[in-house]
């Protein structure tokens, strides 16, 4: 008998191993997941991977942070940090500033823009948060969080 995934895939074929499975099921949730947060993202001009980089920034505080501390943040890997924050900088979301003494250091802070668009933004997103796992027990939330980093793991 065909399994959930099997059934949404429309895949007749069983998979070769539950290794493959729960891998192809991870990667199928992470897109159900994505799918309904660029949705959100779309009608405000930005993308997932921007409204990341600006809650980064809005947890930095007047602090900011250089371009290299919000790579190692981010969710999702990005092959050029520089051009979304460029991006970023245009929508007028956050301002950088060059370091006094080390011209190199790019200091980046959220304007007050990109604030109020956090602000719009953070109620639909703990919907589309509580939509696809409000319906799951704390007990299960947890154990899912712990399941997935042991997961990262072993990557």
């Amino acid at each position: 008998m065909p399994g959930q995934l099997q059934r949404e895939i429309k895949q007749t074929k069983r998979f070769s191993s539950l290794e493959q499975e729960a891998s192809l099921s991870i990667e199928r949730t992470a897109a159900v997941f994505t799918h309904a947060f660029a949705d959100a993202m779309k009608p405000h001009g930005i993308t997932p991977t921007q409204y990341n980089a600006l809650r980064i920034l809005r947890g930095a505080g007047e602090a900011g942070l250089c371009r290299n501390e919000i790579r190692e943040r981010l969710i999702s890997e990005v092959p050029d940090v520089t051009r979304l924050l460029d991006r970023l900088e245009e929508m007028k979301l956050i301002e950088r500033e060059r370091g006094g003494s080390d011209r190199r250091l790019v200091n980046t802070r959220i304007t007050r823009e990109g604030l109020r668009l956090l602000a719009r933004l953070d109620e639909p997103v703990t919907e589309i948060h509580r939509r696809h796992l409000g319906h799951m027990s704390a007990d299960k939330l947890k154990t899912l969080i712990d399941l997935l980093a042991i997961a990262r793991r072993s990557g």
